[in-house]
């Protein structure tokens, strides 16, 4: 789990000279309450770092050009006290390479009705001080995030926690390195893509290491490292009895552990944020990964199968967000389908690479046959999902831009025992329907994997399609086909 009091979000308050050292000097005490209030919330997963008001244009252009340089700091919140001329701001803005939150709140929540003056207007501008910054926002076409309240109200500091999480994915995101070992699975359209286009809009960036250089990390795995694995995995899951030491699949346990040791120290060394493979080219592997890859989720790398370094990429982005919260997020991939009329549901899964992390209870660690892939049998973690709401989130690649997918589900209990299926997986209903959630998935052109959250929802990604500029289609109890078609032909002209 990464800690993400490691960054910062800074908060600038804006004001100007007009209204003299008294107003000033109260400005400025209001915004470092403010500040401090946000800093100590157990909402907020960073550390909110008051800086002193800002009264001139030399001064904006100074505190965004320390931002920018600051390698914790993700980004700034900024909030207009007073009334803050906005062509003050136009320099700083112009410059600024942090995600921006404008939060349009004020000191005081009520209105002191029988002590108001004029000095307290004077003071207490925000109403209409953030209009003018807004302004100046959208005349510039900035992207940026706007919450509206009391700075003391819950929703207000819940919203300004789920902005930075998502600020630091996107900080995270930059200059992150992500390995696929191998190739594209063969003939697969969707897991393909622009990969200077991707380093260019998200900036991470994706290169090919042959499988080769990875199994010779596995061959230099000591007997030692291997040892103490396969005593973890007997000491955190349900280990199937023949797996255990001195039986007949022990030696195949032995092959995993020393298969996610290869793994994890490739990673390590290469200072990699997530990777991907295929079962296609697994040459001098004795098996394909499978707990390996589902641990390695499980430590925070992303991760996709058959070379989809898309969805390897947002699964990290969405492990950073959703750090600390309860519940987990996973690679995905729609399997089949249960076309009950009285119960439609979505049974997701893959060959085996689902993250522990979204479990209902403890995994059971077993070896079954697999029947793809050409390798021995291997070893994976099997198990139910927990049951609740949750979204599955795609990335994909339309050749002129790329488009975040959204469908919000419900996850159910699996009632059934499932005995001929060694996998984990989970079962959803889509919303707002089967038929309209998986037609609406198509149109959109949605990828068959995803990313499976349980921790987070269609805002923390709303707000990383607006930080990183590309395109949001969400898919929710109120999707009808009708207007989702218009959404889509909408877009295709705003981005031709």
């Amino acid at each position: 789990m990464l800690d993400l009091k490691q960054f910062e979000v800074w908060f600038v308050t804006g004001s100007q000279h007009l209204y003299g050292e008294e107003t000033l000097r109260q400005v400025d005490e209001h915004s470092l309450k403010i500040s401090n209030y946000l800093d100590q919330s157990p909402a907020v997963p960073v550390k909110v770092v008051f800086k002193p008001v800002v009264k001139t244009p030399d001064e904006i252009y100074n505190i965004m050009q320390e931002a920018n340089s600051t390698g914790v700091c993700i980004g700034i919140i900024a909030w207009m006290h007073t009334f803050s001329p906005s062509k003050m701001w136009i320099r700083g803005l112009q410059i600024l390479q942090k995600p921006l939150l404008h939060l349009h709140t004020q000191y005081n929540s009520d209105i002191p009705w029988a002590d108001i003056d004029m000095d307290f207007m004077n003071l207490n501008q925000s109403a209409h001080g953030d209009r003018e910054f807004g302004f100046i926002m959208t005349r510039m076409r900035l992207n940026r995030k706007v919450i509206v309240g009391h700075w003391q109200q819950q929703h207000v500091v819940d919203s300004v926690g789920q902005w930075t999480r998502v600020a630091a994915a996107r900080h995270d995101m930059k200059g992150a390195r992500f390995v696929r070992f191998g190739d594209n699975m063969r003939q697969v359209a969707v897991t393909e893509g622009d990969k200077v286009a991707a380093e260019m809009t998200f900036g991470f960036s994706v290169n090919t290491h042959a499988v080769g250089d990875l199994v010779a990390v596995i061959h230099a795995v000591s007997d030692q490292e291997v040892g103490l694995l396969t005593e973890e995995y007997e000491s955190v899951y349900a280990l199937a009895p023949e797996l255990r030491k001195g039986n007949e699949r022990y030696q195949a346990l032995c092959d995993a552990a020393r298969i996610e040791l290869g793994m994890k120290h490739f990673l390590e060394d290469g200072n990699f944020k997530g990777y991907t493979n295929t079962f296609e080219d697994l040459h001098g592997m004795k098996q394909l990964p499978g707990i390996g890859s589902q641990r390695m989720m499980a430590a925070g790398y992303g991760y996709a199968g058959e070379g989809d370094w898309k969805t390897a990429a947002m699964v990290r982005a969405l492990k950073v967000m959703g750090s600390g919260l309860e519940g987990g997020n996973s690679f995905m991939e729609d399997y089949t389908y249960h076309f009950n009329p009285a119960n439609n549901l979505v049974l997701g899964s893959h060959m085996l690479e689902i993250c522990p992390t979204i479990a209902s209870g403890k995994p059971s660690c077993e070896i079954h046959a697999l029947g793809i892939g050409g390798k021995e049998d291997p070893v994976r973690l099997v198990f139910n999902s927990k049951a609740g709401p949750a979204i599955n989130v795609s990335l994909i690649d339309m050749g002129n831009r790329f488009r975040l997918l959204v469908n919000e589900v419900e996850a159910v209990e699996i009632a059934e025992e499932l005995p001929k299926l060694p996998v984990a997986r989970v079962l959803w209903k889509p919303q707002p329907d089967m038929q309209t959630a998986c037609a609406a998935w198509i149109y959109a052109g949605g990828a068959h994997h995803t990313v499976y959250s349980q921790n987070l929802r269609t805002e923390h990604i709303e707000a990383f399609a607006e930080m990183t500029g590309v395109e949001l289609v969400v898919i929710d109890k109120n999707t009808t086909l009708r207007q989702l078609k218009n959404e889509l032909r909408w877009s295709e002209a705003f981005y031709r």
